[in-house]
Parts: structure tokens; C-alpha cells; sequence
């Protein structure tokens, strides 16, 4: 290995969520420490069409993968299980924990096993979702939940196919709208309350870092354009919650992490009902690192550096390989 560690940046690719992946690749190039690593942006299109970074150039020139991805073919474990068959340490979690979180319905029945308190549902299948009108999808979550409800594509990361609908007609348009993503469509009553999302850091002993706060201003929660426009929200950190709340907001975001399998990084996120009562939504596995994004605010606050945080991505990386690699069985004679 060379003095400086050679890392691929690994961003882009062709989901949904390109545009504030490049955004969150070119942020993290730029707190990447010169005299410890080699860093290069590498573009998740260019390996998948094999232009410039083909799997055996990518594996051959680099000796780590930074992933800065979000969605699909990025964050799902797919990505993730190309690298593990090259034996490429990458950041972040593994493909199982990948694949969970990024399948709301399946990271909740996770969720519900580790005793997280978890908002109710009706989820159809890609199949089911692809079988039924928007009417008898209507009149089911109806009879289950009632309106409002919340209409999700099961997997999309970002707030992307996620609509609030409070009445059947509603329903049916946020229905045909959630329908253009062609996966499973998850439908969730509706929680009324402050929004918060715990970020996780570490490898083999993970801990929460300091809660944050949003307070959505550019629409009711916080949507795609809520994260990633000026002015579309205010996220305050430290949450302006007392500390028992604190603890226990980071208690429910750790156990999160641990539960679905993450390493290195999550962010959870979790809502306060009005009646006090806290619901765990979703986790991301790999969250946004832009300017705009919530993972360097936390880590800020907390008084570490982003180079401190990029290296220890990093760190933990290498770490993981070097658990896999000491948990191998050989082949017998």
C-alpha cells in the first residue's frame, strides 16, 4: 500500500437522488485529509456502463471505496455486494443492512421484533401494488388506518414518493403518483408531531450523536424540497428537547442502527406524537453529506471536525474488512 491511502469517492450513479449524490461525493473529496489520502471522485455511472471505471480498474487503482450514495443501486446493498465479492473495503453498512433499511416495510417488521415503537400500516407488494386500483387500495387502507395517511414508495430514499393524503381522492393521486416508482407502496397513519433524527456513528461500538431537530418550512414534513432547498427547513442541533427526551430519542436511534445491522453511519429518524409517545420512521444508511445535510451539523456540534468524521468512516471500513476477513472459514482438504 502506498504512503497515502488510495479512496474512490464513489458517487452519482443513476437513481433518483444522482444530483445531491455528486453534491455529497465533492463535499467529502474536499475534507479528505492530502496527507493521508489519495482521493478521487468516481462516478457510479461511468462503472455500471464500464466507461471510465470498470469493477477491475476500480478494485486495481483503489484501496477504498468512500460511498457518498443515495437510492437505489447505491444504498440498497446491491453496490455493496459487488464490493464485497471483490473483497474492496467500502463505508458504511454491509448488504443486509443495506437492503433492510432501504425496504421500509421489511426495516419495520425489524424494527417492531426489536420492541420499536413503530407507526401502523398496510403495505402491498410490488405485485399487490401493481394488481389493485387506487379504489380498492383506498378502501383497504380505509378500513386499517383512515385518512390522513401517509403514501410511500417502499423503496426510495430522500422523502421521494412520499405524500401526505388526507382524504380517499387524495389517496388515489398520491396512489398513481407512488405507482411511477414500480415497487411496493407502504401506506402509514398519520403521525402528528415534532420530527427529529438521531445520527449514529462507529464500528464495532457505535453511539448516538446529538439529536437534531426540523422543523419543515417549505412544506408540512420533510420533503425532498424541504431538505435540499434554501430556506426549506430549519434544523436546530442540539434539539430543543430536555435531556431525559435527549436520551431517550438516541436510545431509540442506536437501537435502530444495531437492530438492522448498520455500521459505521446511520441516521434515524423519529417523530414525537402529540401525546409524547416517540415513532420510529426510517433509518438511512447513508446519509446526505452536502452542505445542506443534517449528518455534518451533528457532527459539528458534537466538536468534531468533517475530516475527523471522513478518516473515521474510513477507519471503520477497514475495520469491518478486517472482521470479515478474520471470521473466514478455509475451505477443507
Amino acid at each position: 500500500m502506498p504512503d497515502r491511502m488510495r479512496v474512490a469517492v464513489i458517487c452519482g450513479g443513476t437513481s433518483s437522488e444522482r444530483e445531491i449524490s455528486l453534491r455529497s461525493g465533492q463535499a467529502m473529496l474536499g475534507q479528505m485529509d492530502p496527507g493521508r489520502f489519495l482521493a478521487e471522485i468516481v462516478d457510479l455511472a461511468d462503472i455500471l456502463a464500464r466507461r471510465k471505471w470498470p469493477i477491475e480498474k476500480l478494485v486495481d487503482e483503489f484501496d477504498v471505496a468512500f460511498l457518498a450514495l443515495h437510492g437505489q443501486g447505491g444504498e440498497d446493498g446491491r453496490l455493496q455486494g459487488m464490493l464485497e465479492l471483490f473483497e474492496m473495503p467500502y463505508t458504511g453498512s454491509g448488504v443486509l443492512a443495506s437492503a433492510l433499511a432501504m425496504d421500509k416495510s421489511m426495516a419495520k417488521k425489524v424494527y417492531r421484533d426489536a420492541g420499536l415503537p413503530v407507526a401502523r400500516e398496510v403495505v402491498f407488494s410490488a405485485v399487490e401494488a401493481a394488481a389493485v386500483s387506487s379504489a380498492e387500495a383506498a378502501d383497504r387502507v380505509m378500513a386499517e388506518l383512515g385518512y390522513p395517511a401517509v403514501v410511500k414508495a417502499d423503496s426510495q430514499g430522500s422523502t421521494r414518493g412520499v405524500q401526505i393524503a388526507r382524504d380517499r381522492a387524495a389517496f388515489e393521486s398520491a396512489w398513481g403518483d407512488a405507482l411511477l416508482f414500480r415497487g411496493g407502496i407502504l401506506v402509514e397513519e398519520f403521525v402528528k408531531g415534532r420530527e427529529f433524527t438521531v445520527p449514529v456513528l462507529g464500528g464495532s461500538e457505535p453511539r448516538a450523536f446529538p439529536v437534531i431537530e426540523i422543523v419543515p418550512k417549505a412544506a408540512e414534513f420533510f420533503t425532498y424540497e424541504a431538505k435540499y432547498s434554501p430556506g426549506g427547513s430549519e434544523e436546530i442541533v442540539p434539539a430543543r428537547i430536555d435531556a431525559p427526551t435527549a436520551r431517550a430519542l438516541s436510545d431509540l436511534g442506536l437501537r435502530a442502527h444495531q437492530a438492522l445491522g448498520c455500521w459505521g453511519v446511520s441516521r434515524t429518524d423519529i417523530f414525537i406524537r402529540e401525546d409524547g409517545q416517540p415513532i420510529v420512521i426510517e433509518t438511512n444508511t447513508l446519509p446526505g453529506m452536502t452542505e445542506a445535510s443534517l449528518l455534518p451539523k451533528a457532527v459539528l456540534a458534537e466538536g468534531w471536525t468533517l475530516p475527523q468524521m471522513a478518516a473515521s468512516l474510513i477507519d471503520w471500513a477497514l475495520e469491518r474488512a478486517s472482521l470479515a476477513t478474520r471470521t473466514e472459514v478455509s475451505p477443507a482438504c
